[in-house]
């Protein structure tokens, strides 16, 4: 019997095509193996995998490092290893040391050498060749911003790791995207007061860094800053509150 159930015209040729070229233009991420399963990268044996994306190359290697060895430790925890850490503070109890839902923590690891397209493909490594369930890490807003659009886009969860901007929970946020690390306006609201007190309203010098984050600071003054200290006035807002580095510039009116 046919499975052709009326002759072919225009239209339906037309519709056939569209739908081909559709299914050529999906990311293999969509049709990967994964996707026959109650979702995506649902672990069927006794481990659940999670990949850790951090810069392990380049400038901001050292907080990659860190990073690393602290989820390195977290997986330690909750696989029952060690005095279990922060688990014992926990008031929820669903988390017994014996990895998640019963299954042993693994995981692997990406180097997003703190450029996004490296980030993107390292994630996309992890969750279609070794089934991550959730990626995290990294130490860029631009970076956080890319890789959580492609686990968006792959249905898995982003845990974002340094993340300083608005944008990534804000313009650009997704459903599968979460952040624990504190924004630029949150950072204004509470330099603004400080400053006002140790450097007086007279000043008229600000120092940002050339970040997402730093032009986030830059916008957000206006809603956190005393009415005394509105305008043009002195913000010395660094990153991370405290750290300069040879990437930040200086603008001066």
């Amino acid at each position: 019997m046919s499975l052709i159930r009326k002759p072919l015209n225009r239209r339906s040729i037309l519709r056939a095509g569209a739908l081909g070229g559709a299914a050529l233009a999906t990311p293999t991420i969509f049709t990967s193996r994964a996707w026959s399963a109650g979702y995506l990268n649902e672990p069927t044996g006794a481990e659940v995998v999670l990949g850790f994306n951090v810069p392990q190359t380049g400038a901001y290697a050292d907080e990659g490092a860190d990073e690393l060895r602290a989820y390195q430790l977290a997986v330690k925890h909750l696989n029952g290893e060690g005095d279990g850490g922060l688990l014992n503070t926990f008031s929820s109890k669903e988390l017994k040391g014996n990895g998640v839902n019963g299954k042993k923590v693994a995981f692997v690891t990406g180097d997003t050498q703190t450029k996004s397209d490296a980030a993107r493909a390292s994630a996309k490594r992890m969750i279609e060749k070794d089934g991550a369930i959730m990626i995290t890490g990294g130490s860029s807003s631009g970076v956080a911003i890319a890789v959580q659009s492609l686990c968006q886009e792959a249905g898995v969860i982003f845990m974002a790791g340094l993340t300083h901007s608005n944008d990534t929970t804000g313009k650009d946020k997704r459903k599968n995207g979460f952040r624990h690390f504190f924004n630029t306006e949150m950072s204004g609201a509470a330099l603004a007061p400080v400053l006002k007190n140790n450097y007086g309203t007279d000043r008229k010098a600000y120092h940002l860094t050339a970040t997402t984050p730093g032009a986030g600071l830059r916008k957000n003054p206006s809603r956190s800053t005393p009415k005394a200290w509105a305008g043009r006035q002195q913000l010395l807002f660094v990153r991370r509150l405290a750290l300069v580095t040879s990437r930040s510039t200086s603008r001066r009116f």
